[in-house]
């Protein structure tokens, strides 16, 4: 099996590359989904209120998230601290999936793989970009503040530092076509180097 980390900053373009390469036949993950499933359980509810307080949950002790980006993105040991409880679970619950699916190809889309120090638990790593005017309009489009997505991009690596750490670069600031052929070309190319039938 080929484990690919796909990464990207903020509002670039990461989930219609995870997207096309799953109608193109690569089994996917989104990160962002396991850490939605985590954040349902009790125990990891528990540790998130003893380092958040309960401030950040409402009184039926649901998470709110809103609260939680509010103290972590203006809070750099706080953030760092939440996702050293979460991360190790989501990888678990990667592997625990991978385990039981055994795929030629997965994809797992992942924001902090560069930040974080994750690139060795990859074989490849694809780095998705676009320019920042660019993220931050397509992410104020679908209502998030520009504030706020200026907070969580600066806390991320510079976009041509991922460029240069990754195996291969996505360019995601023209058409969805383009990106598309771009994201078959590479994928082609993983599974010529799995000696697998080209698409």
């Amino acid at each position: 099996m080929l484990l690919i980390g796909l990464t990207g900053n903020y509002g670039m373009g990461k989930t219609l590359v995870l997207e096309t390469f799953k109608k193109l036949g690569a089994f996917t993950i989104d990160a962002d989904r396991v850490v939605a499933e985590l954040l349902e359980e009790k125990p990891v509810l528990e540790k998130i209120k003893q380092l958040l307080g309960e401030d950040v949950f409402d009184e039926n002790g649901r998470l709110l998230k809103d609260r939680v980006s509010d103290k972590i993105f203006r809070d750099e040991s706080l953030r760092l601290t939440l996702e050293d409880i979460i991360h190790p679970l989501v990888f678990k619950k990667i592997d625990e999936i991978l385990k039981d699916v055994k795929p030629d190809i997965a994809v797992v889309e992942a924001t902090l793989i560069f930040e974080r120090g994750y690139e060795d638990r990859f074989d490849k790593i694809i780095t998705v970009y676009a320019e920042e005017a660019s993220a931050l309009e397509r992410l104020q489009k679908v209502g998030v503040d520009r504030t706020d997505a200026l907070r969580r991009l600066h806390c991320q690596m510079p976009i041509a530092e991922k460029i240069k750490r990754a195996d291969y670069a996505i360019d995601n600031s023209e058409s969805p076509d383009k990106t598309k052929e771009q994201v078959k070309s590479i994928y082609n190319e993983l599974l010529n180097s799995l000696k697998v039938t080209q698409i």
